[in-house]
């Protein structure tokens, strides 16, 4: 299955009922989050921190089998004007790699600002950076999900 565009994905014939895991891809780290069944909400998951690719990926499918994922959410970091930086080749890489193993329908979703609207959110509620630390990409991981989830909605409504 080749990755889908936004529009391609919210047409997809999903399931009616059928999580989506959301994907925050980070050099060390995997953070993921996880939708209801009806995905109305997102949930932050956990982390996976990177080792190499057949180890991470074992993890991975072991999310997407356990939880019965439908669909997969993966932040892309595009630069701030919109344009693709080297990060870009990188998430594209690991989705081709994930796509080899699992065919799953897979969209890329704009991850700019993310990680910095979870940091705040986790300064507001007077997190400690330690504890801001172990939970910031899952958290990123369900921020990028839930503005999917919701961008699905509004679509549903006006089509």
């Amino acid at each position: 299955m080749p990755i889908l565009n936004r529009e391609e994905f919210f047409s997809y014939p999903f399931e009616k009922q059928g999580r989506f895991l959301g994907c925050d891809v980070g050099e060390k780290t995997i953070g993921l989050a996880l939708s209801d069944k009806t995905r109305m909400i997102a949930s932050p998951l956990h982390v996976i921190n990177r080792t190499k690719w057949k180890k991470d990926s074992e993890s991975l499918l072991k999310t997407i089998d356990e939880h019965q994922v439908a669909g997969i959410v993966v932040g892309f970091p595009l630069n701030m004007d919109g344009s693709e930086g080297p990060r870009c080749q990188s998430i594209r890489q690991f989705v081709t790699n994930l796509l080899a193993l699992r065919d799953l329908p897979i969209c890329f979703w704009d991850e700019r600002l993310s990680t910095v609207a979870v940091t705040r959110t986790l300064l507001d509620a007077d997190m400690s950076r330690a504890k801001r630390s172990k939970v910031v990409d899952k958290m990123a991981a369900s921020y990028i999900l839930q503005g999917l989830l919701d961008a699905m909605r509004a679509h549903s409504q006006n089509t």
